[in-house]
């Protein structure tokens, strides 16, 4: 069997507003946690209850992702904050 290598050079990573992002998907997730509580009997009766706990997870994995997130763009601006650079290498002067 060949070994697959790549034909062209991956793309940079996306950067974009990261914490907001994860912190506006968490907040989606619990806000469809809270809505569903309500109705837990009907899921229950369908055999569908676990449609809650996932909203529910997707809420607790969130606030890690947020915790993430936010040292991941602490950590971020420290490094450029050494090097005298923007993030993504981007130099201040030109902003």
């Amino acid at each position: 069997m060949q070994k697959w290598t790549p034909k062209h050079e991956a793309p940079e990573p996306l950067e974009g507003p990261v914490v907001a992002t994860i912190t506006g998907g968490t907040i989606l997730w619990f806000v469809l946690f809270l809505v569903q509580v309500p109705f837990y009997g009907w899921f229950d009766d369908r055999g569908h209850a676990w449609w809650i706990w996932v909203c529910l997870a997707g809420a607790g994995l969130g606030l890690i992702g947020i915790w993430y997130v936010r040292g991941r763009d602490a950590a971020i601006k420290r490094a450029a904050a050494r090097t005298g650079t923007g993030p993504a290498g981007a130099d201040p002067a030109h902003h």
